[in-house]
């Protein structure tokens, strides 16, 4: 019977089969059940929720819930022990195969697959490999600086890498954010490294990237950047050459002025945000994107908003997609036909059907 039970039901008693949860409930209602029931169920017997009756054993009797219940919550503690135990057992193993790797003698050799890309996890082993990277070089360093205006502690933290490059004649390319170029410590550090650098700024750029004589990339493998990869495989690091590469060459130079947009009164900041927000992107993410606070977002998006005559964030696409902005920079936005005050070769939005003008009590 047991063998056939097993196959037929295979649960224990937290998880009844449809049948034995009939007979079982009939058994604790009625106080017991004829014996001849339980045969079509016999994981009853097997997991001891019925037992014969002692006076009459054609019948049987339900096992008390609370002792089912009991011995269902025992059986939970013993899986949990066994558990830890396994646990337990596995990390005194982990342990043991970590002081083999450290007999290991430093001059073994590694093959090139282990060292073409390398985890550093932690700000001190980032920086030590930073370091080490920094003594190798001899020719050339490309960056890229994510974010909006640079702390002070920031540059402070990698001027003694700059300064030791200069010394020895590497030239530096860094690309910023526009926002970037209202910071006075980044001029005040350009300034001190000379023509040693060049930078240029972008409405946005990629995530860090620090790049060494073309031979070896670090670029942040988590969110707060604690952690970091070393790339040196080559086709890796071509890659990410590639990029700044194209980059550096859509980049306007930090010593020339922002282009105009070629529409009066929306700066070029606002146009980004324009082109941003057509995409469908959100305050939070345009922000990071042009390294500016949301607070700052939100206010560009007013103005926008008011210089377009939009009165809600649905009307300023239509008006965003109808003043060409939703785009890079067109000829056509130099435009002589004037509609919105200021804004050249957009209708005035007072002019069109169901859209109140500036004027008028409802409009903006």
């Amino acid at each position: 019977m047991a063998g056939h039970g097993t196959e037929t039901h295979p649960h224990g008693a937290d998880r009844l089969c449809e049948a034995g949860d009939r007979v079982y409930s009939r058994a604790v209602r009625h106080g017991r059940v004829p014996r001849a029931d339980a045969g079509p169920v016999p994981c009853l017997l097997e997991l001891a929720l019925l037992h014969p009756d002692p006076d009459d054993m054609d019948w049987l009797v339900p096992t008390a819930p609370q002792e089912v219940m009991s011995r269902l919550l025992h059986g939970v503690c013993d899986e949990v022990r066994e558990s830890r135990r396994r646990l337990d057992s596995a990390v005194s193993a982990f342990e043991w195969y970590a002081a083999l790797g450290r007999r290991i003698p430093t001059t073994a050799p590694v093959s090139a697959e282990g060292t073409a890309i390398r985890v550093l996890d932690g700000l001190a082993r980032i920086q030590a490999a930073m370091d080490e990277a920094t003594e190798a070089c001899t020719t050339e360093v490309l960056t890229v600086q994510p974010g909006g205006i640079r702390r002070e502690a920031e540059l402070t933290e990698g001027l003694h890498r700059a300064l030791t490059l200069r010394g020895r004649g590497v030239r530096m390319r860094d690309l910023y954010t526009h926002v970037a170029r209202h910071g006075q410590g980044l001029l005040n550090y350009l300034e001190l490294m000379g023509d040693t650098v060049q930078a240029r700024t972008l409405d946005e750029v990629i995530d860090r990237l620090i790049l060494f004589d073309r031979t070896v990339a670090f670029i942040p493998a988590n969110t707060d950047r604690t952690m970091a990869l070393e790339l040196r495989h080559p086709a890796l690091v071509d890659y990410l050459v590639t990029v700044f590469e194209r980059l550096w060459r859509l980049a306007v130079p930090l010593t020339a002025p922002l282009p105009e947009t070629g529409i009066e009164g929306i700066s070029h900041r606002e146009r980004s945000i324009a082109a941003l927000l057509a995409e469908g992107h959100q305050d939070a993410v345009i922000a990071e994107r042009l390294g500016i606070s949301v607070r700052t977002c939100r206010a560009h998006i007013a103005r926008l908003s008011e210089t377009l005559g939009a009165v809600s964030r649905t009307q300023l696409g239509v008006r965003i997609a109808q003043a060409g902005l939703d785009g890079p920079p067109r000829a056509a936005d130099a435009g002589t036909v004037t509609g919105v005050p200021g804004v050249p070769g957009l209708p005035d939005p007072s002019g069109l059907p169901g859209v109140p003008g500036r004027g008028s009590p409802t409009g903006r």
